[in-house]
This record gives structure tokens, sequence and C-alpha cells, in this order.
């Protein structure tokens, strides 16, 4: 097992990211003793999103094409309309998702963030959860959505929305110690 205190998270997203969905769980993690890093597109400061207009920004650590899965011990994934629709759309941001999930290291997404898992195509068969305007997009890439406020099936854990992002670290916190250190699949 992985002691939280050991764990090595990865937290990526871009301009437009839900301010609450990332910081929180920033916050959370490392008021838990992880090492948390943020890896955005070019790298530098990205803007949240916060209620309903732009909030503040805060600094990435690495360029996504600069982070390797192997690294880390876990994934985050921060909603918010604007930052997953620009996510999905990289393929670096894209492949670094299916590394993770291929190493069988938790991969934690949280509102809009599941339409990265659906990017992906890590959705089929799995048991998840998100904001209910994408949960149809969920469902047609052959995900079983159900409305809780965190799932967890196969690695990948799910939320809905801010009112849990409480769960939504716990749970990741969770998944981190119960797997302990993972080596890449082959």
């Amino acid at each position: 097992m992985t002691a939280i205190t050991d764990a090595k998270i990865l937290i990526m997203a871009t301009h437009g990211y839900e301010r609450s969905e990332l910081h929180q769980p920033l916050d959370d993690l490392r008021k838990a003793g992880a090492t948390v890093h943020i890896a955005s597109p070019e790298g530098g400061d990205i803007k949240s999103w916060d209620g309903d207009d732009w909030g503040d920004s805060i600094a990435s650590d690495h360029k996504i094409a600069d982070i390797s899965s192997s690294d880390y011990d876990a994934l985050v994934l921060p909603g918010g309309q604007i930052n997953p629709d620009i996510l999905r759309t990289k393929d670096d941001a894209v492949s670094l998702v299916k590394a993770f999930h291929s190493a069988n290291k938790p991969v934690a997404a949280i509102c809009h963030g599941p339409w990265m898992l659906v990017e992906a195509g890590l959705a089929r068969g799995r048991r998840m959860t998100a904001y209910p305007s994408i949960r149809t997009d969920l469902t047609n890439a052959g995900a079983e959505v159900v409305d809780e406020p965190v799932v967890s099936d196969g690695g990948l854990i799910t939320s809905r929305n801010p009112d849990d992002l409480n769960a939504f670290s716990s749970k990741i916190i969770e998944e981190i110690e119960a797997r302990g250190p993972q080596t890449a699949a082959a």
C-alpha cells in the first residue's frame, strides 16, 4: 500500500477549469501529505472559471507533453465546461489519461471532467457519474450512469459537481492508499 504522504499526484487542467474543482482537491491532497503538481497544455498560468465569470489563475508546474504517468500515482481531472472540452482535443492530454489507466493508476474526474474518460475510450462497461448535462454522453459511450456523489469502478473515480468535492477528495486518497505502488503496463 502507498501512504498518501508518499504519493505523487498530477492534476491536468487548462483555461476554464472550475475553480473549486481544482483548488479543493489540490488543497485536500496536499493537506493529507501528497505531493501534487499541475500540468497544462502550454505550461504557465491557467485561468479558472468561477461561478459565472473568469476567476483567478494558478501556475501549472509542467506542460502535459513533458509528463510521464510513471512519475505519478494518480491523475485528477477537474471539470468546468471549458476545461475538459479543450483538453479532449489535445492528443497528448488524451494519451496521458490512457497511460495512467493502462498503468492501473487511479484517474479521478469530476463534473464535466469525465468527457476526458469518454475521449480516451474508458467509459464502456464502467459505472460512472457526472454533471447531468454530460450523462447522455457517458451513456452513449457505454457507461452505466448513476446519480451518486462519487463512484469508483476499475480505477476510474467520478463525481457530479462541486457539492461532492469532500467525497471526491476522500475517494482519491482511499484509492491511492488501497492500490499501493504501481508499475507501468508493458
